[in-house]
């Protein structure tokens, strides 16, 4: 998180994960529809309503929240104790492993290769349950690759779960970029997932901090009553807002398909010329995790920002320095600018008599 707020601020930006802002100016919104005040005690009922629909689930399975970070920390925090266990994929966003620590839980992994296009075998999620086990965590699409993961994969992850007396915590905000083709949430599947997800990464809302938590009714009831640690009430403006874009999301999600479109046209040009590359080329989502089969991450991340005025995210936050996360969801010029950077730093890179290392 320190990285992404403090080291992307370079001209051409392949490290952000998600769909570039969608400006104000292009929602119907009037001054008279916002307020300051209002919200209600647990939830904008607006906002409820519309989460609910869009997620197909009753508004008592819905918990709004400030962003997917605080949905995944309040999850956590309703259903994990200090001692408990939780299993995490590998490779993972940092957060999913830093929050359940913060709440006094030990982490394991299961793992999610390159050479399998980061699928999940449930069988080896299954050899690392132990007694303690109380949480399953991953992201779908999967953070860092863009990985989908298919229904017959939850449902096993799912029936591991029930089994151990355990739950499934699933961020789906990347699964988002797959608009009018996503999956219904895997809620549906039954009441041991727990589904976070937000309007920030595939709609280009992030500064709405409109989140939520999908759980059953009693579950979510704790969650609630956890946010009352935490903040209270949300920004009322900020929940008028986001009933707008909500009312309004197919407009925002036409504008996010065409960015994609166009970007994947130039990332597709892009890997189609390199040889120094390792990667599995997700169909949908905003990200790809390539590996870099020359040279070192660290170089290339120096060189990309000092000289090229580019940056990548570095496979090190993800526990594998020899990939990084690629981000396609800026402006498509610059983006297209950016890869050519991009390529131009591999070639330099290539040239240099890097010493041998062992790759991850």
């Amino acid at each position: 998180m320190e990285f992404s707020k403090l080291r992307t601020n370079v001209k051409y930006n392949l490290a952000a994960s998600g769909i570039m802002s969608y400006p104000l100016a292009g929602l119907p919104v009037r001054l008279e529809d916002l307020e300051i005040n209002g919200s209600g005690p647990y939830g904008y009922e607006p906002l409820q309503e519309r989460l609910a629909r869009l997620n197909g689930v009753p508004q008592q399975c819905v918990v709004a929240a400030a962003g997917t970070s605080m949905a995944n920390h309040l999850a956590m925090a309703a259903t994990l104790e200090p001692g408990d266990q939780v299993l995490v994929e590998h490779p993972a966003y940092e957060p999913l492993v830093n929050v359940p620590q913060y709440l006094g839980a030990t982490v394991r992994y299961f793992e999610r290769r390159l050479e399998d296009e980061f699928r999940i075998a449930p069988e080896e999620v299954e050899r690392q349950m132990t007694p303690r086990t109380r949480l399953i965590i991953l992201t779908n699409l999967h953070n860092p690759s863009g990985a989908l993961v298919d229904e017959h994969t939850l449902r096993a992850l799912g029936d591991i779960a029930k089994h151990a007396n355990a739950f499934v915590l699933i961020d789906e905000v990347y699964v988002e970029a797959l608009f009018d083709r996503r999956p219904h949430p895997a809620i549906h599947l039954g009441e041991q997932f727990l589904i976070t997800s937000s309007l920030t990464k595939a709609y280009g809302l992030s500064g709405l901090r409109c989140g939520w938590v999908l759980a059953a009714p009693e579950l979510a009831q704790r969650i609630w009553h956890i946010n009352d640690l935490y903040g209270e009430n949300a920004a009322h403006p900020a929940e008028r807002l986001s009933v707008i874009a909500l009312d309004n999301l197919e407009r925002v999600a036409a504008r996010a398909w065409q960015i994609l479109e166009a970007n994947r046209r130039s990332l597709n040009a892009f890997l189609a010329s390199r040889s120094d590359l390792e990667y599995y080329l997700p169909e949908f989502g905003t990200i790809i995790f390539p590996k870099l089969s020359c040279g070192r991450v660290d170089e290339l991340c120096s060189l990309l920002r000092e000289k090229y005025e580019t940056c990548v995210t570095p496979g090190s936050f993800f526990d594998m320095p020899q990939h990084f996360r690629l981000g396609i969801g800026g402006d498509p010029e610059m983006t297209c600018e950016g890869l050519a950077r991009l390529g131009l730093a591999l070639d330099e890179l290539k040239q240099r008599p890097w010493p041998a290392r062992s790759a991850q």
